[in-house]
């Protein structure tokens, strides 16, 4: 898949968060004083695909990601995106669904008796 097409399916929020992770991945590298080269051997990945993490390409595998996110220190943010504890909408929907009444599970001594 192109990368115009690719990003033209992809929602306007969903870009913008990309290219944000980008820019805050390069600014955590710039930080450390990590040049690209380096950054990248590290990384397993070559300078293109650094460049293209930098810029928040929608294209390069989530595992390039990571591997750029744990050479800076930052991988257990990345594990913790999706954890089920922040996930408020989530919580909230499962706790419409808990049921009204519980009731006593059956002993199984009385199964059948009136």
């Amino acid at each position: 898949m192109t990368k115009t097409r690719l990003d033209s399916m992809m929602p306007i929020p969903v870009r913008r968060a990309l290219r944000k992770l980008g820019q805050d991945i390069r600014d955590a590298r710039v930080r450390r004083r990590i040049p690209t080269a380096i950054m990248a051997e590290r990384a397993s990945i070559s300078r293109t695909t650094l460049n293209k993490i930098e810029k928040g390409d929608p294209g390069v595998s989530l595992g390039n990601y990571a591997n750029v996110l744990f050479v800076l220190g930052m991988a257990q943010q990345l594990g913790e995106l999706a954890d089920v504890k922040t996930d408020t909408l989530g919580l909230e929907l499962e706790e419409e669904r808990l049921p009204q009444r519980i009731r006593a599970p059956r002993r199984s001594g009385q199964k059948g008796k009136h």
